[in-house]
């Protein structure tokens, strides 16, 4: 798939992107909390505040209202290290759970850019009701390489193009029944993969993804 460069020309004021190194991802192999979030907050945090920064105002453009960044915090954990981080975009100053977003963040395998609708969501059903009677059109726009997952927790998820449309209405039925459900459609980036080197283009690469998955977000309302 071709990407289309749409990244804008650096002001004096807007530092470029660094990208993503291997040493962000073997944050995620050092054992123990405290030590696995020292890293964590040093080294990966400070570029998701900035990724949350500088593709805010895109998107706040594209869905035509205001989208604010939440960098995860880890707050609620004590024991179990985090296994991924992330920003989430939503239409809500004080969180984005509740809500539909869109998400980058890093597993220790790759980097993730997608839409979200989790389990704390109130608007699952409306989704998933929206989405089951626009399969023909989600085929249609949804690249058959984009991946969908029923769980944030699992790095692991499954190609459009392997999921197919029953799998796809069997993932949006579970979406309406089952508290626990969620569904997350989006793009996987290997940790190797030399984009994740270039800050730059892989702007421009979550750019293209989110206006990919704007018609999920936009089935949501």
């Amino acid at each position: 798939m071709t990407t289309t460069n749409t990244q804008q020309p650096q002001s004096a004021s807007t530092q470029a992107f660094p990208g993503f190194t291997q040493d962000d991802f073997d944050v995620f192999a050092v054992p123990g909390l405290e030590p696995r979030m020292t890293l964590l907050i040093d080294r990966i945090r400070p570029k998701l505040h900035e990724l949350g920064e500088r593709l805010s105002p895109m998107l706040s453009e594209l869905c035509e209202e205001p989208i604010f960044p939440h960098v995860a915090k880890h707050a609620r954990r004590t024991i179990n290290p985090p296994v991924d981080t992330w920003v989430a975009f939503a239409p809500n100053k004080r969180g984005y759970k509740a809500h539909p977003h869109f998400q980058i963040g890093l597993f220790g395998s790759h980097v993730f850019v997608q839409f979200a609708i989790i389990y704390e969501s109130t608007n699952k059903s409306v989704f998933a009701e929206h989405a089951l009677q626009q399969l023909d059109e989600i085929a249609k726009h949804i690249p058959s390489h984009y991946i969908w997952s029923g769980d944030h927790m699992v790095p692991e998820g499954d190609l459009q193009s392997k999921l197919g449309e029953e799998g796809l209405r069997k993932l949006l039925e579970r979406l309406k029944t089952v508290k626990a459900s969620e569904a997350l459609c989006g793009i996987h980036i290997d940790r190797n993969d030399p984009l994740l080197q270039d800050g730059e283009a892989f702007i421009a690469k979550a750019e293209e993804t989110f206006r990919t998955v704007l018609p999920l977000y936009k089935m949501a309302f």
